[in-house]
């Protein structure tokens, strides 16, 4: 076993350690033709932004270029977009600050780039980071919105658009209520939620997106709008999986909560030589386990990988009964042992906390900010949606990909996470919220991580190069969260016959193009 960062998935039991990296027969659905790019009629600007009006007009703070904190408050999660040098940055302190800003926008014909946990894969969200396709732009942060606040019966919880998991599982966990969402402590659940939200009980609970039962959004007009399944159904349908920043802003979202399970995480690990196996029976399995068991295979190489790469298969169980009973069928279908195989059984709020990487740390130090406990890492990224089972070739071709990883100087670490899909998520309309996917078996990532000052460029074109390959296999369909500049005809594959009607959304609340982020339907 390897060293492990925060990016990397713990099962523990008292000392004991075990762990994976987390990079993170149906038929696909069919194809939409591209849609017709969005009209945009931009006002003339009345001349250079006046930023003191700004600050003037907001109760959170306007960051420029030569205030102190500007250097901090413009990073983002990944180092490789830290030369990023937005024109400004606001900090918006509620709805009516991020109005303001959007008004101040469309008055200057100034750019803007929004920003809630700051995960965005190729930086849309820095205002401006090199290759990012962005303009130097006035970043709207919620980041300062992390309030989490439980209804009196604990049967909904509020939670502001800047608050991390680590937060929304800790406030929500204690009080023995759950909800689900994903592994990593700093992502934000604004950004999780709005493309669908993939996570360790996403079989069980389904989508995050699909505990969503109503969001404060802005749009571009200014009028913020408290959508939902009864109010401004639209926006709210867009919300569960049309993706970020296309639409409005997110100020805060309601999920409804459940009674916090208690949760066995497992980890079982095999000789590199049995990958083919692993692979093939992981696939036949895993989306039709029961809905209590969610697992994801990875496939790892690179310099923390020396020799061979590894693979291994992770997850949880919440249901009733032995948990070897259910692992059962993919340890039989693999013609080796495991090297590793152990489970542990946690409390709700234990197993989110251990998954984000934040055991035994204090949930004020579980980020990379000033005072956190986790470290900042560059990384590249991509992906796919995969609808079918890879056959003999497609699992060689993948096999040669994470091969390939060992080749790839400075990588510390690349390859592919396959996480399973099925369960309640298959059970909903493909129509009934904007995440397509719905008939999927797993979403596809492919990762690399390096050193901080390297230069992407190879490590970019490793995860890109794994894409292009398995795109034979599994067509072009991708995960709006894992977002790439380089997927063709991005929209569709990220909103299959669902864009029609997210573009119709888009030239009815954002007629002048105001939210331009690179992908934007």
């Amino acid at each position: 076993m390897t060293a492990l960062s925060r990016r990397q998935f713990l099962l523990t039991a008292g000392s004991s350690v075990a762990a994976a990296s987390v990079l993170a027969a149906c038929s696909s659905p069919a194809p939409v033709p591209p849609a017709s790019p969005t009209a945009t009629v931009t006002p003339t600007p009345v001349g250079p932004p006046v930023w003191a009006e700004l600050s003037q007009s907001v109760k959170g703070a306007v960051l420029l270029p030569a205030d102190a904190s500007y250097g901090t408050a413009k990073l983002t999660e990944n180092p490789r977009f830290d030369d990023a040098a937005p024109l400004a940055i606001l900090e918006a302190s509620s709805a009516a600050d991020v109005a303001a800003g959007l008004a101040f926008a469309t008055k200057y014909g100034v750019p803007v780039a929004l920003r809630s946990g700051g995960h965005n894969y190729v930086g849309w969200s820095a205002g401006g980071a090199s290759g990012s396709g962005v303009p130097p732009s006035l970043v709207l942060s919620t980041a300062a919105l992390t309030g989490v606040t439980l209804s009196a019966d604990g049967s909904t919880v509020e939670v502001g658009a800047g608050a991390s998991l680590a937060e929304v599982y800790n406030t929500v966990g204690m009080a023995g209520r759950a909800i689900a969402g994903g592994s990593c402590a700093t992502v934000g659940v604004t950004g999780l939620t709005l493309g669908g939200g993939v996570g360790v009980l996403v079989r069980a609970f389904g989508l995050a997106c699909d505990q969503l039962t109503g969001v404060e959004i802005v749009t571009a007009d200014g009028v913020v709008h408290q959508a939902s399944a009864s109010n401004d159904a639209d926006l709210f349908w867009a919300s569960q999986g049309g993706g970020g920043g296309m639409l409005g802003v997110v100020t805060g979202l309601t999920f409804a909560t459940r009674d916090a399970p208690d949760v066995t995480t497992w980890y079982v690990e095999w000789p590199w030589s049995a990958a083919a196996d692993v692979i093939a029976a992981w696939q036949g399995w895993a989306p039709s386990a029961d809905n209590g068991l969610w697992s994801t295979l990875k496939l790892l190489g690179g310099d923390s990988h020396p020799g061979q790469p590894s693979v291994s298969v992770s997850g949880t169980w919440i249901g009733s009964g032995p948990l070897s009973q259910q692992i059962a069928p993919l340890l039989n279908g693999v013609n080796a042992s495991p090297t590793t195989n152990q489970s542990f059984h946690h409390s709700y709020v234990e197993a989110m906390m251990i998954e984000a990487g934040c055991q035994d740390t204090p949930v004020a130090e579980c980020n990379t900010g000033p005072g956190g406990a986790l470290t900042r890492e560059p990384s590249s990224g991509t992906s796919n949606i995969g609808y079918t089972a890879l056959d003999a070739s497609g699992i060689a071709d993948l096999i040669a990909q994470v091969n390939a990883a060992q080749n790839v100087s400075g990588m510390t670490e690349g390859g592919i996470s396959m996480d399973a899909l099925g369960g309640v998520v298959a059970n909903i309309d493909p129509a009934a919220t904007a995440f397509v996917h719905r008939k999927a078996l797993m979403t596809v990532q492919y990762t690399a991580t390096f050193a901080v000052g390297a230069d992407p460029a190879a490590y970019d074109e490793y995860v890109r190069g794994f894409r292009t390959t398995m795109t034979n296999h599994w067509q072009n369909w991708a995960y709006v969260n894992y977002c790439d500049a380089t997927v063709p005809d991005a929209q569709t594959a990220y909103f299959g016959a669902n864009l029609p009607r997210l573009t119709a959304l888009k030239a009815q609340y954002d007629p002048r193009g105001l939210f331009t982020q690179p992908q934007s339907y």
